[in-house]
């Protein structure tokens, strides 16, 4: 039976409270077999075990592994040539990326979310064309990806069945295009579509293959309210249930969609949801820019969770999510990079940073976010967007040994108050430099800076390798293409939010 004691000067077991964080001094976690069989002083727990290896040493803080609760792609879109434009707009220029090979592209940011601390990922796949056969080859070499690597993964293929270009049907749409580019943007369409039933039989497939897995789950993940039919939604609620799997849903990224919601069902998008019966703590809604106070309410009273993706909301001209209004009122809220970190890389201790600064409301109440908090939405909170909910995400006796080990001296050297909370100064100065090791059930997937399984100098050059090639043909019509519909897709959003009140983050927030 395998076991470590894993040392630390600091052990930060959990979070109690918004200002309480559990730290033991001078500890240890002794795991065996992937399981913490016990939590406590170093002395103590040496004294008391005789584990196969110690990791860490009192130069080290020990935490709980973190979770990046929304992710989906490898290479940034700014690296495959999508600038940052306002949402709508932007998934326009997305059409004309390039073909990657999505096993190495799985990899590329999985180095990235390891090294900044991440054990567990949530990862949201889309915009992989049909048939049926060619997106399961896709999820299957995703999938792998983790595997080899020694992550933990939740995984979905994001179910899309209507709207596919705009907030409107296909059809209404693409009928209005000029004659030169009409059949094009509908053979797109027909490609990039498979029919709904083929969504379920995927999900059905992947979870049948790969959910009980090691450290592989299978859940739901609805794209988004207007592009997903009220059909949709209702057979989605039925398999979470049947297979008791969670959901993870993009609602309210952008003022465009809030006003969609109301457009289509004339209220908000949060009550259409709760009318079909979805609110609960089975779904996490991805972003949440725009909630009215009657949402936060609702999810607050549903127990409905929220993935903050602060990043992506500020890169893309989202707004700023209400995450004060969220802790008010009790919401449980975990952090996602999303595409790419404001650095455009995947960095979860700088997210984790953001977050925290950039809800500091301007007075002197007690209200803005602390670094308790933020932990606890990178773990705990984050993990319960899972399915691991209630095995990962703290450091406690039956939980699975997901641990990160950072060192000490690079967060408080060369000088550090000694009055300076633990947590405070690993939120506000913790980098990447400093995660030397990385467990994951127990196992060292990262030891000392260095990946354990894969080599990553050779898998990023392999990566760079595939893409030293000439467009292809059909890369180069998509490319053409989005150049082509890009003016049509502005023109339909021209006076979209017209007569509506554009609020800023302290006026909304002070409403709340």
């Amino acid at each position: 039976m395998a076991s470590s004691l894993v040392r630390g000067k600091y052990v930060i077991c959990k979070v109690n409270s918004r200002t309480d964080t559990q730290v033991i001094e001078d500890g240890a976690v002794f795991q065996r077999d992937g399981t913490i069989i016990e939590v406590g002083k170093h002395q103590d727990l040496a004294a008391k075990h005789q584990p196969d290896e110690v990791i860490g040493s009192a130069e080290h803080v020990v935490m709980p592994g973190l979770v990046n609760s929304h992710h989906h792609i490898g290479l940034t879109p700014l690296q495959l040539g999508a600038p940052d434009l306002s949402l709508e707009l932007w998934r326009a220029r997305r059409m004309a990326a390039r073909d990657v090979n999505p096993y190495l592209d799985t990899l590329y940011s999985a180095f990235e979310l390891i090294e900044s601390g991440v054990t567990t990922v949530q990862h949201l796949q889309a915009r992989v064309s049909g048939p049926l056969e060619r997106i399961y080859g896709a999820a299957s070499e995703a999938i792998r990806a983790y595997q080899d690597i020694g992550m933990r993964l939740s995984y979905s293929y994001i179910l899309m069945d209507q709207n596919r270009f705009v907030h409107e049907e296909d059809d209404d749409f693409v009928k209005r295009l000029p004659p030169d580019i009409a059949p094009e943007a509908m053979k797109l369409l027909r490609a990039a579509a498979i029919p709904l039933e083929d969504n379920f039989a995927l999900f059905e497939d992947l979870h049948k293959n790969f959910n009980h897995e090691e450290r592989v789950r299978v859940q739901l993940a609805p794209a988004n309210q207007h592009w997903c039919s009220d059909k949709s939604l209702t057979m989605l609620k039925e398999y979470s249930d049947k297979y008791r799997v969670p959901m993870h849903m993009h609602l309210l990224e952008s003022a465009y969609q809030k006003v969609y919601a109301k457009r289509r069902s004339g209220t908000t998008a949060v009550q259409h949801l709760h009318d079909l019966g979805l609110l609960g703590p089975d779904l996490t809604l991805g972003h949440g820019v725009w909630l009215t106070e009657g949402d936060i309410d609702l999810a607050a009273e549903t127990g409905t969770r929220i993935c903050h993706n602060a990043s992506s909301n500020l890169r893309l001209r989202s707004g700023i999510a209400p995450l004060n209004a969220f802790e008010k009122r009790g919401v449980r809220v975990a952090i996602g990079i999303d595409e790419a970190g404001i650095n455009d890389d995947r960095d979860m201790l700088q997210e984790m940073r953001l977050v925290l600064n950039l809800h500091r409301e301007p007075g002197m109440d007690d209200t803005v976010p602390t670094t308790s908090q933020v932990f606890r939405m990178a773990t705990e909170h984050g993990a319960h967007t899972t399915p691991y909910g209630n095995d990962i995400g703290t450091l406690e006796p039956g939980k699975t040994a997901d641990i990160i080990l950072m060192n000490w001296k690079h967060i408080a050297y060369p000088y550090l108050e000694q009055n300076v909370p633990v947590i405070d100064a690993v939120v506000h100065r913790a980098r990447t430099q400093g995660v030397e090791t990385v467990l994951v059930g127990g196992e060292a997937i990262l030891r000392d800076g260095r990946f354990t399984r894969l080599n990553k100098e050779d898998i990023i050059e392999e990566l760079a390798a595939s893409l030293r090639v000439p467009l292809s043909a059909g890369e180069k019509h998509r490319q053409q293409l989005s150049i082509k519909i890009f003016p049509h897709l502005k023109q339909f959003y021209d006076g979209y939010l017209d007569g509506q009140t554009h609020e800023s983050f302290y006026q909304m927030s002070s409403k709340h």
